[in-house]
């Protein structure tokens, strides 16, 4: 007796003519799609009879239907969102996340990563991964699991990657300063020691030479990821440069409190020309790592990564290497957008 084909998600995406992120997000409700496409999808879904099911895909191939997520930094707001999407999206595939905290020591992530795989996960996903790229890489692959990093900066080189392109957004939001004007852009926030500011920092470098603008490195201050702190060393930078016109911040944290510190010193902030200069205002630019509409309602040009986004691809990805075993390991980098403060 010929048995029935069972209807899959890859199924409905191909019927569909879209990918299966977009079929996850249309069946979850969630992301920014035409009611056109919608409708494509809820049509596909109709005719194929597809159900969505996690104990029967559990069964489907001798999977557990258990994808396995280890985040080395819980608190992190991008990480709270990558999270997100990628649960949302697996969900709807029927598939279940079983999520672990990687803590920095690298020790403790190989720890997580054998637990994963001991239990017999179908996929693991790492989130924030300090090193040690290749052994995991090689226990994944003894066992014939695959392996997906999700990082924040370029240096995992012999993995299957999706990572922001801080060098591009770092590029983005100090042309956007310049094209206002400013031709003294200072940079406050983030450690030294940070691989992802590194590339911003570096992108905020490379933005100013080309353009011919000059450059000083008593200009780029470190700073802890505290409002109180950016506040003091945002008041201390324009005292010893009374010149600098607009500043990039690392992150929220970092220019909500350097905001109050340019209203404690009477430079308020706002997004407008270098001609308010001469008013005593300086502009702000910082990078966000939440979503556009949890941004604070501050005059602040903001260049956010849609890491919640960058969870459904990661979906995406990590099911293409269950369901095809000959798909390469390859490298994605998803832009950043621009989005500009009131």
């Amino acid at each position: 007796m010929a048995v029935a084909k069972k209807i899959t998600i890859n199924d409905v995406a191909l019927a569909a003519g879209v990918s299966v992120s977009t079929v996850s997000l249309v069946l979850s409700g969630k992301g920014r799609i035409s009611s056109a496409t919608g409708q494509r999808v809820n049509d596909a879904v109709e005719q194929l009879g597809f159900v969505r099911n996690r104990q029967a895909s559990a069964l489907r191939g001798g999977q557990s239907g258990v994808i396995g997520l280890i985040v080395r930094d819980l608190t992190s707001p991008f990480y709270a969102e990558l999270t997100a999407g990628l649960t949302e999206a697996l969900e709807v595939q029927g598939r279940m996340v079983f999520l672990l905290h990687g803590g920095r020591e690298a020790d403790q992530l190989l720890q997580r990563l054998d637990m994963l795989l001991s239990q017999g996960v179908d996929g693991v996903i790492i989130a924030g991964a300090s090193g040690l790229s290749n052994e995991l890489c090689e226990r994944a692959a003894q066992k014939g699991v695959p392996l997906v990093f999700a990082s924040r900066a370029s240096y995992l080189d012999e993995a299957d990657t999706l990572r922001p392109d801080n060098m591009q957004a770092a590029q983005m939001l100090t042309e956007h300063l310049i094209r206002r004007g400013h031709q003294r852009i200072a940079w406050l926030g983030g450690n030294s020691a940070s691989l992802t500011r590194a590339e911003r920092v570096g992108g905020y470098c490379a933005t100013l030479l080309k353009y011919g603008l000059p450059f000083h490195s008593e200009w780029v201050v470190e700073c802890d990821a505290s409002q109180k702190k950016a506040a003091e060393a945002i008041g201390a930078l324009l005292r010893h440069n009374p010149t600098i016109s607009a500043v990039i911040c690392y992150n929220e944290a970092i220019a909500t409190g350097a905001w109050f510190g340019l209203m404690r010193a009477g430079r308020q902030s706002g997004e407008v020309g270098v001609d308010a200069f001469f008013d005593h205002q300086v502009a702000l630019g910082a990078f966000a790592d939440v979503p556009e509409n949890a941004l604070d309602d501050l005059p602040i040009a903001w260049i956010t990564t849609p890491a919640r986004e960058m969870g459904y691809t990661l979906a995406d990805r990590i099911m293409q290497r269950i369901e095809r075993s000959d798909v390469a390991a390859g490298h994605q980098i998803v832009p950043a957008r621009l989005v500009v403060g009131r």
